[in-house]
């Protein structure tokens, strides 16, 4: 009895001591929060860094110390885990971002948006693909199928669209960031869908059946999870519409916001389709819809609460990252041939830029072909920019490589951990080398006052909250109902609607938007009347314009 006693009491004393480290990892990893956040701050007026670049850093230094301290036997507090990544920290970054977007950029560049995000994408992986099986056959790093190989195509094609917040403007160069942001969250369904694509198909044996499957099955994930961020968006704002919760508890109306939007996210999980795309979908919609249809204090209340939840999550991802990156596990398989790893590395970075360089000219050429005015057209150095900005690789290249090339975190096999460490190694050197020199370089091709003009007529009013209080397609600066600040002619004849497509499909959805989509769904203009609303102190027609 006293043996059966004293195992329990030692036991317990083992869960206790397990639980008091983890409360110590996370006080210490809160406070690392805070010193970012602080750091960033001093640091804003500077033009080389930013929160991400300074979080990392901060991981980096943090895990080195850690590593110091342990004796070389561990250098995080946490264990990088890509459900983690995926199911808390990416929905709140990627929502925000469709949230807050500038829409009549984004939907204006939507058609070169989806050329560089998809067709790009593939085009690029398939460039690592083939160049990584070329090259690495030949250097025996270890056993590497198809398979694999398709897999490192996927894993570096993603760009970092986290970063791209970080090191671009949407108010200073609003065409870059529309079109190197827009790719970016495409770029990154595309790549998350691609890889589970190849991660459910057999290749080994491919042939024409199987590649058209394939095909069909990516085009599938593609569109109906964008129809499902829509879906869900237009649900939440019919809900809000028709019960109007602010008349009791605006506490509600943002809970319910907060929640229908993190839903979006989980059934595209729970369906196997891109959460990524689900979930910027449904924050545009719900910045069209929902957010019109709540009180005053609740619109302030949720464009910040989507912020600062997008904001933390992404100093996390760095730090994370930062941190992560000195695993001592990985870099001892490693260590007894540093000269292979450090040439995996370069080759992969090269084949990045190489694959990148592939399709960012020559797509950027077929989109300039469908432009007439000069000033719609990409000019080389935006190009330029929009090349070096896209090389940056971050949290999802990490998340798709531990998926791939370890279990439950840890690796047993020398080629998998060359794999995983030498993604660590691209994803540091292109944060904090391309990062760092992005902003000098903006600076340097396009000179603050050749872009200044063009950036005043996309700008919102600075009296409005940020790019929050302007709908999809609707009216005001940052809408698309108003092009210049000229009617839109209906299309007079078919050469017109050819001629002039994105005018003419702007008229049409203005006229379905204000004739079925509004008066349903609510939005600038449709909130209906109900004692205690806004409305019921300032008449509608006033309270919008």
């Amino acid at each position: 009895m006293e043996a059966y006693m004293s195992s329990i009491g030692s036991k317990l004393q083992m869960l206790y001591t397990s639980d008091h480290a983890s409360v110590v990892s996370m006080n210490l990893f809160v406070a690392l929060l805070c010193a970012c956040i602080v750091i960033g701050h001093l640091l804003e007026e500077t033009r080389w860094m930013n929160e991400s670049i300074t979080a990392l850093i901060i991981g980096v230094g943090t895990g080195i110390v850690i590593l110091l301290i342990s004796g070389g036997k561990s250098s995080r507090l946490l264990v990088f885990s890509e459900d983690l990544f995926f199911i808390y920290l990416l929905p709140p970054i990627i929502f925000n971002a469709g949230f807050q977007v500038k829409k009549k950029q984004f939907f204006r560049n939507f058609m070169t948006i989806m050329l560089f995000g998809a067709v790009g994408t593939l085009i690029c992986c398939a460039i690592i693909s083939i160049g990584a099986m070329q090259i690495f056959e030949k250097m025996d790093i270890g056993p590497l199928d198809i398979g694999d190989y398709l897999a490192i195509g996927a894993i570096f094609a993603a760009t970092d669209s986290v970063c791209t917040l970080q090191v671009l403007s949407q108010d200073d160069t609003p065409l870059l960031y529309s079109l190197v942001f827009g790719e970016g969250v495409v770029n990154d369904a595309t790549s998350v869908v691609l890889f589970n694509a190849i991660q459910s198909f057999d290749l080994t044996n491919i042939n024409a059946v199987i590649a058209w499957d394939f095909v069909r099955n990516f085009l599938y994930l593609f569109l109906t999870s964008t129809m499902l961020g829509v879906l869900t968006g237009l649900v939440s704002a019919y809900i809000i519409k028709k019960l109007y919760f602010g008349r009791h508890s605006t506490d509600r109306e943002v809970a319910l916001m907060i929640l229908m939007a993190y839903l979006s996210y989980m059934l595209a999980e729970l369906f196997y389709l891109s959460g990524i795309l689900t979930v910027f979908f449904c924050g545009i919609v719900m910045s069209h819809y929902t957010w019109h249809n709540v009180t005053e204090s609740s619109r302030v209340t949720t464009k910040h609460a989507f912020a600062t939840l997008s904001f933390v999550a992404e100093i996390f991802i760095f730090l994370y990252v930062g941190m992560d990156a000195l695993d001592i596990e990985k870099w001892r398989f490693v260590s007894d041939s540093p000269g292979t790893s450090v040439a995996v590395s370069s080759i992969l970075l090269g084949l990045v830029m190489v694959g990148r360089a592939a399709f960012v000219f020559p797509l950027s050429f077929v989109s300039n072909l469908s432009k007439k005015s000069p000033n719609e057209k990409i000019g080389f150095r935006q190009q330029f920019i929009i090349w070096w900005a896209g090389l940056m690789r971050g949290a999802v290249s990490m998340a798709l490589a531990y998926n791939k090339f370890t279990s439950a975190g840890h690796t047993n096999l020398r080629a998998n951990a060359i794999m995983i460490t030498s993604t660590i190694t691209v994803v540091l050197f292109s944060t904090v080398v391309f990062g760092l020199m992005t902003k000098p370089l903006i600076s340097i091709l396009l000179p603050h006052p050749k872009y200044q003009s063009r950036s005043l007529s996309f700008s919102s009013d600075p009296a409005t909250p940020k790019s929050v209080t302007v709908p999809l397609l609707g009216e005001g600066q940052d809408s698309l109902d108003d092009l210049g600040g000229r009617d839109i002619p209906r299309p007079s004849s078919l050469r017109a609607l050819l001629t002039t497509p994105t005018h003419t499909v702007h008229y049409y959805w203005r006229k379905f938007d204000n004739a079925f989509m509004r008066p349903m769904f609510g939005g600038r203009g449709f909130v209906p009347f109900v004692p205690g609303s806004p409305t019921e102190r300032n008449p509608p027609q006033n309270q919008w314009h």
